[in-house]
């Protein structure tokens, strides 16, 4: 089977296009077949990826910039991959002092600050590589067997 690729989105780095960004994600949830719950996750992973770049990649500095999104569907999984050209972040570092909070007594853990641990965690892959000028991350979710 020849990979299915959907129309690709192109939004402004803004939070208003954070509305967008989850319609997009919830119609290739919806074209590969997920459950209700790989869908949800994938929507909340989707959207807090994209909120961490629009609010840390672009807002904080002071730049402006678009998302580029792209959906690849095969036999084994639907992956959606997130561009975009703000500062370099590679979200496993954020995870990894998020990690560290899960680990503390709850009364010494900050109030939010877990949001890249539930996207992450909530997809059966993720990947991040800075290509050029450009960061990327790839977020995978294996389709149910017999689709």
């Amino acid at each position: 089977m020849k990979p299915l690729l959907m129309e690709s989105l192109t939004v402004f780095g803004t939070l208003s296009s954070l509305g967008m960004i989850a319609k997009y994600a919830k119609e290739a949830a919806a074209v590969a077949g997920l459950d209700k719950k790989a869908s949800y996750n994938l929507r909340l992973a989707v959207e807090e990826i994209a909120t961490n770049i629009i609010v840390y990649g672009y807002q904080e500095t002071g730049r402006e910039g678009v998302l580029d999104l792209r959906v690849s569907i095969d036999e084994q999984a639907l992956s959606l991959f997130i561009e975009d050209t703000s500062e370099p972040f590679n979200p496993f570092q954020k995870l990894n002092v998020e990690e560290e909070q899960i680990n503390l007594p709850i009364e010494q853990r900050p109030i939010g600050g877990l949001g890249l641990y539930l996207a992450i965690h909530g997809v059966d892959k993720f990947f991040y590589e800075r290509i050029g000028d450009r960061n990327r991350n790839i977020l995978v979710v294996n389709l149910p067997t017999g689709v």
